[in-house]
């Protein structure tokens, strides 16, 4: 083979293969080519040496030789254009494909696998004897559709009200600090309480911590979450039940031990059916519950977006670093909890909260209502 294709490279040839080969941006086999070119120029290397020393074979070697000699240096690069095979699904077919891709998954299955879409596109198609999930999985690839993913959306709808709770709520954060009228962040979380039946191994050198995989339910535990917008506070009660009992009681505590010299306290919090003047009537006397409200103003998030309440953050963190484990009973997870939590208020730990509602009114404007009044006029 050798004695017939030769290559010889010109100065500025040999310079254009030397710079594909160092770019790093061509295609692995381009640049093999190119390598293959530059070891046969000038007949200094055999075919059996070239292919042996750049890991591939000598036909690939001849067939880049010949194409040089035919074509040039462009035409012993490039790729040669690949036919295909015919299609294995008919129009029609990857139509049910795609109406079966996007239905229901079929009773007694959670979400739609490429073997289950096979065999039930077998099953619809009379003029289909069988389809392998590698061809299902290439035609759902190309509309790109994936029945096996699930995604949770944050933003449900966004009219005129969602956006007028927003911008309450970042106007409050965007306020500069005032001990008279401050900013708390509320809300409700969940700990399931999981007993260990086996003692757990520590750790030791060589060897990582161990536990057994039996466990024991204790039941679950209710977290009330306050956290100051504006300083580096926060605080935790821990209670077995979540009623307007529990609230009203937190929100007495909010007032008159957390914040006892507060004019009055803007709490931010959501709109679960407890979180409202009424639990504190139901809880408390009348004059009594009037006396707490006077001191609160409740600021609601939008529905579904709980992510406008920074102590949601706080939640997160708090079950990073103390809750994700197994905690057995309330006692526990009350001085876990306590510790966690005089460790972060000592550290000042605080949020910084950088989304404004300049920043809604840019990112989101797409959302915002559109004027039924003229500037100008409204002016």
């Amino acid at each position: 083979m050798n004695r017939i294709y030769f290559v010889d490279l010109t100065e500025d040839e040999r310079h254009a293969l030397v710079q594909l080969t160092r770019s790093g941006k061509p295609r692995a086999r381009k640049v093999i080519r190119a390598h293959i070119l530059l070891m046969a120029d000038g007949r200094a290397h055999k075919d059996t040496d070239i292919a042996k020393a750049l890991s591939s074979s000598t036909s690939t070697v001849f067939r880049t030789r010949r194409r040089f000699v035919e074509g040039g240096v462009e035409h012993a690069l490039a790729e040669k254009a690949s036919t295909g095979g015919e299609r294995l699904l008919t129009a029609g077919q990857e139509g049910t494909l795609v109406a079966l891709a996007c239905s229901k998954a079929p009773a007694g299955r959670s979400r739609w696998t490429l073997r289950l879409l096979a065999k039930h596109l077998v099953l619809r198609c009379d003029d289909l004897d069988k389809v392998s999930h590698e061809t299902v999985r290439k035609r759902l690839k190309e509309k790109k559709i994936k029945p096996w993913l699930h995604k949770m959306w944050c933003l449900r709808k966004i009219d005129a009200a969602f956006i007028a709770q927003m911008e309450d709520i970042l106007d409050l954060y965007a306020e500069a600090p005032d001990p008279r009228f401050p900013v708390v962040c509320f809300d409700e979380g969940l700990k399931q309480l999981v007993a260990e039946v086996k003692e757990p191994r520590p750790t030791k050198p060589g060897h990582p911590a161990q536990f057994d995989y039996h466990y024991r339910r204790n039941g679950t535990a209710k977290l009330l979450v306050f956290m100051d917008a504006h300083r580096p506070w926060r605080e935790v009660i821990v209670s077995e039940t979540r009623t307007r009992v529990d609230f009203a009681l937190a929100m007495r505590r909010l007032s008159d031990e957390f914040y006892p010299h507060a004019e009055r306290i803007r709490v931010v919090l959501d709109n679960l059916n407890t979180h409202n003047a009424a639990s504190l009537y139901e809880t408390f006397p009348p004059a009594e519950a009037r006396r707490i409200m006077r001191r609160l103003e409740f600021h609601y998030t939008p529905t579904h977006a709980s992510w406008l309440n920074m102590v949601e953050i706080e939640i997160g963190a708090l079950t990073r670093q103390c809750l994700d484990r197994r905690i057995g009973d309330l006692d526990y997870l009350r001085s876990e909890l306590g510790a966690c939590v005089a460790s972060r208020n000592d550290d000042e730990v605080q949020i910084n909260w950088l989304f404004d509602v300049s920043a809604a009114r840019d990112k989101m404007a797409r959302h915002y209502p559109k004027l039924r009044v003229p500037e100008a006029a409204a002016a």
